[in-house]
Protein backbone atom coordinates (compact mmCIF):
# COMPACT_ATOMS: atom_id res chain seq x y z
CA UNK A 1 0.00 0.00 0.00
CA UNK A 2 1.10 3.38 -1.22
CA UNK A 3 0.49 5.03 2.86
CA UNK A 4 3.15 2.22 4.04
CA UNK A 5 5.93 2.91 1.59
CA UNK A 6 9.63 3.85 3.22
CA UNK A 7 11.72 5.32 0.75
CA UNK A 8 15.02 4.43 2.33
CA UNK A 9 18.41 6.13 0.92
CA UNK A 10 21.61 5.40 2.50
CA UNK A 11 24.94 4.80 0.08
CA UNK A 12 25.68 1.75 2.44
CA UNK A 13 24.93 -1.37 0.57
CA UNK A 14 24.97 -3.72 3.46
CA UNK A 15 22.96 -1.04 5.61
CA UNK A 16 20.15 -1.00 2.58
CA UNK A 17 20.09 -4.65 2.54
CA UNK A 18 19.33 -5.38 6.23
CA UNK A 19 17.15 -2.55 7.26
CA UNK A 20 15.00 -3.22 3.78
CA UNK A 21 14.51 -6.52 5.43
CA UNK A 22 13.66 -5.66 8.42
CA UNK A 23 10.78 -3.18 7.21
CA UNK A 24 9.18 -5.77 4.35
CA UNK A 25 9.06 -8.57 7.64
CA UNK A 26 7.46 -5.84 9.38
CA UNK A 27 5.27 -5.14 6.23
CA UNK A 28 6.45 -1.95 4.61
CA UNK A 29 6.74 -1.48 1.11
CA UNK A 30 10.12 -0.34 0.48
CA UNK A 31 11.99 2.00 -2.30
CA UNK A 32 15.68 1.88 -2.44
CA UNK A 33 18.03 4.77 -3.01
CA UNK A 34 21.95 4.33 -3.19
CA UNK A 35 22.83 7.96 -2.98
CA UNK A 36 20.95 11.39 -2.14
CA UNK A 37 21.22 12.43 -5.40
CA UNK A 38 19.60 9.55 -7.07
CA UNK A 39 16.62 10.16 -5.03
CA UNK A 40 16.44 14.46 -5.69
CA UNK A 41 16.43 13.23 -9.30
CA UNK A 42 12.97 11.11 -8.76
CA UNK A 43 11.25 14.08 -6.86
CA UNK A 44 8.52 14.82 -9.39
CA UNK A 45 7.53 11.43 -9.50
CA UNK A 46 7.66 10.43 -6.19
CA UNK A 47 5.08 8.05 -4.62
CA UNK A 48 3.78 9.77 -1.16
CA UNK A 49 5.66 7.23 1.87
CA UNK A 50 8.12 8.24 4.56
CA UNK A 51 11.70 8.98 4.09
CA UNK A 52 14.66 7.03 6.24
CA UNK A 53 17.45 9.56 4.95
CA UNK A 54 21.11 8.85 5.84
CA UNK A 55 22.95 12.02 7.17
CA UNK A 56 26.23 11.54 5.63
CA UNK A 57 26.34 10.83 1.97
CA UNK A 58 28.50 11.65 -1.03
CA UNK A 59 26.97 13.97 -3.24
CA UNK A 60 23.79 15.72 -1.72
CA UNK A 61 23.81 14.11 1.96
CA UNK A 62 20.91 14.33 3.92
CA UNK A 63 20.57 17.87 4.67
CA UNK A 64 21.03 19.02 1.29
CA UNK A 65 18.12 16.51 0.36
CA UNK A 66 16.19 17.78 3.68
CA UNK A 67 16.23 21.27 2.71
CA UNK A 68 15.59 20.80 -0.81
CA UNK A 69 12.37 18.78 0.17
CA UNK A 70 11.52 21.68 2.29
CA UNK A 71 12.25 24.25 -0.28
CA UNK A 72 9.97 22.17 -3.16
CA UNK A 73 7.01 22.17 -0.56
CA UNK A 74 7.08 18.19 -0.55
CA UNK A 75 6.02 17.69 3.08
CA UNK A 76 6.75 13.88 3.08
CA UNK A 77 7.81 12.63 6.67
CA UNK A 78 12.03 12.39 6.91
CA UNK A 79 13.13 10.49 9.59
CA UNK A 80 17.25 11.50 9.84
CA UNK A 81 20.27 8.69 10.27
CA UNK A 82 23.30 8.47 11.28
CA UNK A 83 26.06 6.33 12.33
CA UNK A 84 27.82 9.38 14.62
CA UNK A 85 24.43 10.71 16.93
CA UNK A 86 25.66 14.20 16.23
CA UNK A 87 23.83 16.45 18.41
CA UNK A 88 24.01 19.31 16.84
CA UNK A 89 23.50 17.68 13.82
CA UNK A 90 20.39 16.14 14.70
CA UNK A 91 18.77 19.67 16.40
CA UNK A 92 19.56 20.88 12.84
CA UNK A 93 17.48 18.57 11.24
CA UNK A 94 14.55 18.68 13.55
CA UNK A 95 14.70 22.62 13.37
CA UNK A 96 14.56 21.72 9.13
CA UNK A 97 11.60 19.46 9.29
CA UNK A 98 13.00 15.88 10.40
CA UNK A 99 10.24 13.90 12.37
CA UNK A 100 12.91 11.82 14.09
CA UNK A 101 16.86 11.17 14.61
CA UNK A 102 17.93 7.89 14.82
CA UNK A 103 21.44 6.67 15.79
CA UNK A 104 22.87 3.70 14.14
CA UNK A 105 22.56 0.86 15.04
CA UNK A 106 19.00 1.27 16.22
CA UNK A 107 17.05 -0.77 17.88
CA UNK A 108 13.97 -2.35 15.88
CA UNK A 109 11.05 -0.67 18.36
CA UNK A 110 12.69 2.66 18.03
CA UNK A 111 12.70 2.68 14.14
CA UNK A 112 8.90 1.77 14.13
CA UNK A 113 7.86 4.11 16.46
CA UNK A 114 9.41 7.43 14.40
CA UNK A 115 7.82 5.61 11.68
CA UNK A 116 4.44 5.58 12.87
CA UNK A 117 4.70 9.18 13.83
CA UNK A 118 5.70 9.93 10.73
CA UNK A 119 2.82 8.02 8.63
CA UNK A 120 0.50 9.80 11.33
CA UNK A 121 1.80 13.14 10.20
CA UNK A 122 1.36 12.04 6.43
CA UNK A 123 -2.34 10.79 7.42
CA UNK A 124 -3.13 14.46 9.08
CA UNK A 125 -1.66 15.94 6.57
CA UNK A 126 -3.81 13.65 3.61
CA UNK A 127 -6.61 14.76 5.85
CA UNK A 128 -6.30 18.57 5.69
CA UNK A 129 -6.07 18.00 2.18
CA UNK A 130 -9.22 16.51 1.72
CA UNK A 131 -10.63 18.99 3.89
CA UNK A 132 -9.44 21.97 1.28
CA UNK A 133 -10.62 20.04 -1.44
CA UNK A 134 -13.82 19.23 -0.21
CA UNK A 135 -14.45 23.21 0.84
CA UNK A 136 -12.91 24.65 -2.38
CA UNK A 137 -15.64 22.01 -4.18
CA UNK A 138 -18.26 24.08 -2.09
CA UNK A 139 -17.07 27.55 -2.66
CA UNK A 140 -16.90 26.74 -6.06
CA UNK A 141 -20.89 26.83 -5.90
CA UNK A 142 -20.66 30.86 -4.67
CA UNK A 143 -21.01 33.75 -6.73
CA UNK A 144 -18.13 36.22 -6.90
CA UNK A 145 -19.72 39.08 -4.65
CA UNK A 146 -20.73 36.29 -1.93
CA UNK A 147 -17.49 34.87 -2.03
CA UNK A 148 -16.00 38.20 -1.23
CA UNK A 149 -18.45 38.90 1.02
CA UNK A 150 -17.32 35.67 2.84
CA UNK A 151 -14.23 36.34 2.59
CA UNK A 152 -14.26 39.60 4.32
CA UNK A 153 -16.44 38.26 7.32
CA UNK A 154 -13.83 35.54 7.55
CA UNK A 155 -11.49 38.29 7.81
CA UNK A 156 -13.26 39.94 10.86
CA UNK A 157 -15.11 42.28 9.19
CA UNK A 158 -18.71 43.89 10.00
CA UNK A 159 -21.67 43.81 7.51
CA UNK A 160 -21.35 47.61 7.60
CA UNK A 161 -17.68 48.04 6.97
CA UNK A 162 -18.14 45.18 4.17
CA UNK A 163 -21.38 46.94 2.99
CA UNK A 164 -19.53 50.59 2.77
CA UNK A 165 -16.45 49.25 1.01
CA UNK A 166 -18.55 47.35 -2.13
CA UNK A 167 -21.07 49.91 -1.98
CA UNK A 168 -23.77 48.48 -1.00
CA UNK A 169 -26.63 48.49 1.73
CA UNK A 170 -26.61 46.41 5.31
CA UNK A 171 -29.29 44.25 4.09
CA UNK A 172 -27.69 43.07 0.56
CA UNK A 173 -24.83 42.23 2.83
CA UNK A 174 -27.10 39.89 4.89
CA UNK A 175 -28.65 38.61 1.72
CA UNK A 176 -25.50 37.53 0.02
CA UNK A 177 -24.42 35.76 3.19
CA UNK A 178 -27.88 33.86 3.89
CA UNK A 179 -27.12 32.64 0.44
CA UNK A 180 -24.02 31.70 0.67
CA UNK A 181 -25.03 29.46 3.96
CA UNK A 182 -27.25 27.94 2.25
CA UNK A 183 -24.61 27.04 -0.91
CA UNK A 184 -22.58 25.45 1.96
CA UNK A 185 -25.25 23.29 3.65
CA UNK A 186 -23.71 25.14 6.80
CA UNK A 187 -26.24 25.18 9.75
CA UNK A 188 -24.58 28.27 11.29
CA UNK A 189 -22.12 31.02 10.45
CA UNK A 190 -19.38 29.43 12.49
CA UNK A 191 -20.11 26.00 10.21
CA UNK A 192 -19.26 28.71 6.81
CA UNK A 193 -16.31 30.26 8.54
CA UNK A 194 -14.95 26.69 8.86
CA UNK A 195 -15.70 26.24 5.26
CA UNK A 196 -14.10 29.60 4.29
CA UNK A 197 -10.67 28.84 7.04
CA UNK A 198 -10.17 25.07 5.13
CA UNK A 199 -10.33 26.49 1.91
CA UNK A 200 -7.78 29.37 2.45
CA UNK A 201 -10.77 32.28 1.85
CA UNK A 202 -9.52 34.53 4.43
CA UNK A 203 -5.68 34.90 3.02
CA UNK A 204 -7.42 35.30 -0.77
CA UNK A 205 -6.81 38.66 -2.24
CA UNK A 206 -9.89 41.36 -2.15
CA UNK A 207 -11.69 41.44 -5.54
CA UNK A 208 -12.45 44.73 -6.89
Amino acid sequence: MAERLVHLIDDEESFRRSASFLLKKSGFEVRLWGSGDEFLKELRTLKQGCILLDLSMPGADGMEVLSTLIERGITLPVIMLSGHGDIPMAVRAMKTGAVDFLQKPFERGALLAALQAGFDRLSSACAADLQREDAQRLLAALTERELEILRRLANGAPNKMIAYDLGISSRTVEVHRAHAMAKLNARSFPDALRVAFAAGLHRMPEQA
